[in-house]
């Protein structure tokens, strides 16, 4: 029997397995940004160093709309969204919140001004993905990251809640269009960890950062905030919402108000379990982000806010194991057709 006309051929099969397992290698990820708000936004895209441009480094993104970006693997950056935004015809102009002072739409490699909300991502070094929702900016808008056709915890993460509204006056920004952090309204080493207080030992949650940690638990809060708001995935694509519907979410009816009138948010992942990372201990150094986390032997699992990050392509176990049953099925084929 001819082996390229036999339709059925495992070999066909498992050779188209193998193409699709490396093309995921080779591609990484797409990401997905939606807008539910009700107005238009205009998301910013800030590549780390060594990190290539997805294309565009900012856009206008109507209400009910959404565009792709397709990012290959140990890309890493992070993602945003400006508000109350004026561009006239040459693209010129300013945002209310979240600008990047390029004085465009484009941001041109300028990162968002605080406060903002930002989603932040490392790509597949190692064949793991990392990935987290930090307040350590501030707020400006609710913001919702969920992983799509992964595997491993693969957890849903983000701040919903509309944090302008429970705002303290001292971090509120004029009009109530956005939350500060406590660093950017005072300034002080205490709150933003820095001098004195540059390690998780000395610079501690404040009432602030537990305000933005009660309302949005799986968000990072301050600089040195615990572990479990890093969240890890292989082989996903990641959808990015901004003032998300939340089908997820459960009631605020069900949650206990608090004290300040807030409402404490829950996601729910699509394991129903709480994310973790595990396999290692999770040290946090002061980036202002407080999203890179270092293994005990001093090797970066994520370099999600400096850029650091592995930038090495190594073969996934599954890829190896199709791989390997191509060659095989090809040696049988000849030997018994």
């Amino acid at each position: 029997m001819d082996l390229l006309s036999w339709p059925s051929s495992p070999l066909i099969f498992t050779f188209s397995l193998t193409i699709f397992a490396l093309s995921r290698g080779i591609y990484g990820a797409t990401f997905t940004f939606v807008n539910k708000c009700d107005y238009t936004v205009w998301p910013g895209i800030l590549a780390n160093a060594g990190s290539p441009s997805l294309g565009s480094t900012g856009f206008e993104l109507p209400k009910d709309t959404s565009r792709a970006f397709q990012a290959p693997t140990g890309w890493s950056g992070r993602f945003w969204a400006r508000t109350g935004c004026n561009f006239d015809g040459s693209g010129s102009g300013y945002c209310t919140t979240g600008d990047c002072g390029s004085g465009h739409a484009e941001c041109d490699g300028a990162g968002a001004s605080p406060p903002a909300t930002l989603a932040e991502f490392t790509l597949g070094p190692g064949g793991l993905d990392f990935y987290d929702v930090s307040l350590v900016d501030g707020y400006n808008l609710p913001v919702l990251v969920e992983a799509g056709g992964g595997s491993g915890t693969c957890g849903s993460t983000g701040c919903v809640t509309d944090l302008n509204r429970s705002c303290p006056a001292e971090l509120r920004v004029e009009a109530g269009s956005a939350c500060k952090s406590a660093c950017e309204a005072f300034g002080t080493p205490e709150y933003c960890c820095s001098g004195a207080y540059n390690s998780p030992a000395a610079c501690k949650p404040t009432v602030y950062s537990e305000m933005f940690k009660s309302a949005c638990p799986r968000s990072y809060s301050y600089a040195y905030d615990d572990p479990t708001s890093t969240f890890t995935c292989s082989g996903a694509d990641y959808t990015v919402t901004f003032c998300p519907t939340m089908p997820s979410q459960k009631s605020t009816t069900d949650s206990p108000s608090r004290t300040d009138g807030s409402v404490s948010e829950t996601i729910e992942s699509d394991s129903g379990t709480e994310p973790t990372v595990s396999g290692s201990e999770t040290v946090y150094s002061d980036t202002g982000s407080g999203s890179e986390a270092m293994l005990a032997d001093g090797s970066w699992l994520a370099g999600l806010a400096m850029g650091n990050s592995a930038q090495t392509l190594s073969p996934s176990p599954l890829s190896s194991v199709l791989i390997a049953s191509a060659t095989l099925s090809f040696i049988l084929s000849f030997l018994y057709f």
